[in-house]
């Protein structure tokens, strides 16, 4: 099933994460208060609202606490960071992860209930995006526009089939390089290498490949 995310501010930051969100099928409601730049992703998130996000009553007709997941993405006006984000844990949005601005930025929206605080100069929006699409997927690792590494958790449709069975260089384009299982890392694993649930596949290829090959593992 496709997941629904909320993406509030359309800055650099939040704007790579609809984008990339938009790429890998999902569901993006995009929200700004600038009209240009709601209409500069009017084609390429889902649903795009010109709205105040810091009015309860606006994210209540929006239906936001149906989403799976809200993103808030506000520049420099912290203030309004941190009151849509109490406005969002208050009408009951399930998984909240904003953008902060500094540690202090960061102490207050973690009091306030936010699941998840990045920095958007640790964390760029597209590994950011990967991550909270799939609980499978532990890090991303940007090579180029085209190119990552991506660790992904095995899941029971993989285990108990070897490499060979799945056949993923032919199936998907890409290469697991390596699997982490427990302490152990099984560096350019045999060809037999038998995959186990839980084991944590070290993942190379075309960001095209790479998500047909996650969608697999959802």
């Amino acid at each position: 099933m496709k997941k629904e995310f909320v993406v509030i501010g359309l800055g650099r930051f939040g704007g790579s994460i609809v984008r990339s969100l938009s790429e890998q099928g999902m569901e993006v409601m995009a929200i700004d208060q600038d009209e240009d730049k709601v209409n500069e992703f009017s084609s390429i998130a889902s649903h795009a609202v010109v709205a105040d996000s810091t009015d309860e009553s606006v994210l209540k007709s929006l239906g936001i606490r149906n989403f799976d997941h809200v993103i808030v993405a506000i520049g420099d006006d912290i203030q309004s960071s941190i009151l849509t984000t109490l406005m969002l844990k208050e009408i009951g949005a399930k998984n909240i992860t904003v953008k902060a601005q500094n540690d202090y930025h960061e102490k207050v929206l973690r009091k306030i209930g936010a699941n998840q605080v990045v920095h958007p100069e640790r964390d760029m929006g597209r590994r950011i995006a990967h991550n909270i699409v799939s609980n499978n997927v532990l890090d991303y690792l940007e090579l180029s526009d085209e190119h990552s590494i991506v660790e992904i958790v095995a899941n029971d449709h993989l285990s108990g089939n070897t490499l060979i069975q799945l056949d993923i260089r032919a199936q998907y384009g890409i290469n697991i390089v390596a699997i982490k299982r427990d302490r152990d890392i099984i560096v350019s694993p045999q060809a037999d290498e038998q995959i186990r649930e839980g084991d944590v596949l070290i993942v190379i290829g075309a960001d095209s490949d790479i998500s047909r090959f996650e969608k697999k593992v959802l």
